[in-house]
C-alpha cells in the first residue's frame, strides 16, 4: 500500500487554493506574519468575507483544478462566533461545489470545536508549528509553540486530517530546522507545507534571501524524513525559487498552493498548471483525504 502510495505521489500534483476569509484583526505578535496588527503592515483587513464570494472563489479553485481550499482566519484561535462563521462557509462550499476536500486553518482550537468544524463537513485541520520548538519564542511571545503542538494533537483525536508545517528563512539554524521537522514528523501529518519567508517592510524579521539551491535541499530533506507525508510548497514559492521552481517536484515536493496566498499574490494558475505539465507530472484529480 505504500509504495503504491509513493508511485501516486511521484506521477500527481496536488493543487490547493486559500481563501482568506478574516483578515489582519489578529492581537498576535508573530513576528513573521503581516495579518497581526502589532505590526501595522499595508494590507487588507476585514473581520468576515461574504458567505457567496467563499463560494464563487471555491467555485474558481475547482475550475482551476485544486482539489483543496482553505478557509483561514486571523487570531490566535476559535471562538464561538468565529467557529460559527467557519461552519457556514465549510456547509456553503460542500453544498455547491462537489469532491473539493474542505481545510480550516483557524488557530488554536480544542477538540469539540475541531469535532464540530468536522461535523460541518471541513476534512482537513492546518495548524503549522511554524519552527523548532527551541527557535518559536524568538518568532513570537504572545502564545507558546507547545500550545501549537497540543492543537495539532487535538486535530488528529478529533480524527480530522492533519495539515502541519512552518516557515524556512526566519533565521533558524540548521539544528532549529532539524528539530522542527523531527516535530512535525511525530504527529505524522497528512500534508506538511514547506513555506519559505517573504519579508515585508513592517515586520520585524527582515529580509534574508535563500537560494534556490538551499531551499531544494530542504525539500530534499523533509521528504527523506517523511517519505509518506504529502509535502506542499506554499507561501514564498515564487520568490525563493524564481526560475527553479519546477525542480520542486522532482526534489519531493507533490502539492503547491495556486492563486494568491494570505496577503500576498501568487502566480496564475494557468502558468503553475503549464510548468507542472512541462515537467511531466499529472494534476491530481482527487484529495484522498
Amino acid at each position: 500500500m505504500q509504495i503504491q502510495r509513493r508511485r501516486l505521489m511521484k506521477k500527481e500534483i496536488f493543487l490547493c487554493a486559500i481563501s482568506n476569509i478574516s483578515s489582519g484583526s489578529c492581537s498576535e505578535d508573530c513576528g513573521f506574519c503581516t495579518q497581526s496588527a502589532k505590526h501595522h503592515a499595508n494590507i487588507q483587513r476585514y473581520r468576515y468575507k461574504e458567505i457567496n464570494e467563499i463560494v464563487n472563489e471555491a467555485k474558481n479553485a475547482k475550475i482551476n483544478g485544486a482539489v483543496g481550499f482553505c478557509l483561514v482566519t486571523s487570531g490566535l484561535g476559535l471562538d464561538d462566533k468565529k467557529l460559527s462563521f467557519v461552519c457556514k462557509a465549510a456547509e456553503a462550499v460542500k453544498k455547491e461545489v462537489k469532491e473539493l476536500s474542505i481545510i480550516a486553518c483557524n488557530g488554536t482550537a480544542n477538540l469539540e470545536q475541531l469535532k464540530t468544524l468536522k461535523n460541518a463537513g471541513v476534512d482537513l485541520y492546518n495548524h503549522n508549528l511554524e519552527s523548532s520548538k527551541e527557535y518559536y519564542s524568538n518568532l513570537c511571545t504572545t502564545h507558546s509553540w507547545q500550545e501549537r503542538y497540543e492543537t495539532c494533537l487535538h486535530v488528529k483525536e478529533a480524527n480530522l486530517k492533519l495539515v502541519s508545517g512552518g516557515i524556512f528563512g526566519l533565521g533558524e539554524s540548521s539544528d532549529d530546522r532539524v528539530s522542527f521537522i523531527k516535530s512535525i514528523k511525530s504527529l505524522d501529518p497528512f500534508t506538511m507545507p514547506l513555506n519559505f519567508f517573504h519579508p515585508n517592510p513592517a515586520l520585524p524579521i527582515k529580509a534574508n534571501p535563500m537560494d534556490e539551491n538551499e531551499a531544494i535541499s530542504i525539500i530534499k530533506y523533509v521528504r527523506s524524513e517523511l517519505p509518506d507525508t504529502r509535502l506542499m510548497v506554499a507561501g514564498g514559492r515564487e520568490i525563493t525559487f524564481k526560475t527553479k521552481q519546477s525542480q520542486i517536484f522532482d526534489a519531493g515536493a507533490n502539492s503547491i498552493v495556486i492563486g494568491n496566498y494570505l496577503t500576498t499574490a501568487g502566480a496564475e494558475p494557468n502558468k503553475d498548471i503549464q510548468m507542472i505539465k512541462n515537467t511531466g507530472y499529472k494534476i491530481a484529480t482527487y484529495c484522498n483525504a
